[in-house]
């Protein structure tokens, strides 16, 4: 059939996109997006693995229109890949694995409101432009200028639907806490971002229990499958409250540092459990950071093996849920920065 060109079939049959259309990136908008920044376009932000495609301002200003982001988006992306492109971070491992784990960034500070971006009810899930576009440019960078598309550059199994976008805020309005930049020294006018390698929110559900200590036990329960990698490994882990269940905890006298100490201390599980099934394997206890007697059934093992590790803050809307999103493989560490 002749006739003119469609544009949105046009990037769908090319690996450009996450499978979603995509909007055509025209001059006339990517120098739209570009008046987001003051930042050169021409100006280096680094080289994306396994390809290492370089990304600059404007190939990165390219991404944003091709995700639907707007211009004032522009500043938390170029913040977020810098922090992504970090080596602690490796992204180049997460690029190639055959896990399914994606960077979560949580934006914390004044920008993250002005701008939209949402902490509340369904805040990991569609409907909100800021988090969808923001979290989906990032991914269209990793597959793009870094090569990682699945069965080519990544060898994931299953993939996460966290790759298709993976950008939060904290629920300030409702939170009875500082914020998890806050916890870290920063400020509250400060605008930071972290980022975290996780799989997808497995969710704790509990109407229940009233007492914190009760409560926290059965989120730390669920930080600990045999399955994931925290329980074999040092790994990061997010782990969001919702308003309800952290209020809970603040109305009982417990401060934020409570709750993340506390669940540092009784998410794990003993040698005897591990060794059930899941991913246990000797050589992997004895690697660990924290000392693990393979061989003595009744020794603890902690999921979160440095409480740096452990990122808890507070999001979703009102009612009795936790998510946890476990790590990856002990081979990335989380990284977070003013932006």
């Amino acid at each position: 059939m002749n006739g003119p060109a469609d544009e949105f079939e046009f990037f769908l049959e090319k690996e450009w996109s996450d499978g979603l259309p995509v909007v055509t990136p025209t001059e006339e908008r990517i120098q739209r997006m570009l008046a987001g920044t003051r930042r050169d376009p021409d100006e280096l932000i680094g080289a994306i693995p396994p390809a290492m495609g370089e990304a600059t301002v404007r190939s990165v200003a390219i991404h944003a229109v091709m995700a639907g982001c707007k211009p004032e988006y522009l500043p938390v992306l170029l913040g977020g890949l810098g922090l992504i492109l970090r080596e602690e971070f490796n992204l180049n491992g997460v690029q190639g694995t055959m896990h399914g784990v994606a960077p979560l960034m949580i934006v914390n500070g004044p920008y993250a409101g002005q701008i939209g971006l949402h902490g509340g009810n369904g805040c990991f899930g569609p409907g909100f432009r800021a988090n969808a576009s923001i979290g989906r440019a990032i991914r269209l960078m990793l597959f793009n200028l870094g090569g990682a598309m699945p069965g080519l550059g990544s060898a994931t199994i299953f993939a996460t639907p966290l790759r298709y976008t993976a950008c939060i805020t904290e629920n300030a309005e409702h939170s009875p806490w500082e914020s998890l930049a806050q916890s870290r020294g920063y400020a509250s006018e400060d605008n930071v971002i972290t980022c975290a390698m996780v799989e997808s929110p497995r969710l704790c559900f509990d109407d229940t229990n009233q007492d914190p200590r009760r409560l926290l036990t059965g989120i730390a329960d669920s930080m600990t499958a045999m399955g994931s990698w925290n329980m074999h490994t040092r790994s990061d882990m997010v782990v969001a409250m919702s308003p309800e269940h952290a209020s809970l905890c603040a109305n009982a006298g417990m401060s934020r540092d409570d709750v993340h100490r506390k669940l540092c201390e009784i998410a794990g599980r003993k040698v005897r459990d591990l060794k059930g099934g899941g991913n246990w394997r000797r050589e992997r206890a004895l690697a660990l950071p924290i000392k693990v007697d393979p061989d003595d059934d009744d020794c603890f093992v902690p999921a979160i093996k440095d409480p740096r590790d452990l990122h808890l803050i507070v999001a979703g809307g009102w009612g009795p849920c936790t998510a946890i999103c476990h790590g990856w493989a002990g081979h990335s560490r989380a990284v977070h920065g003013i932006y």
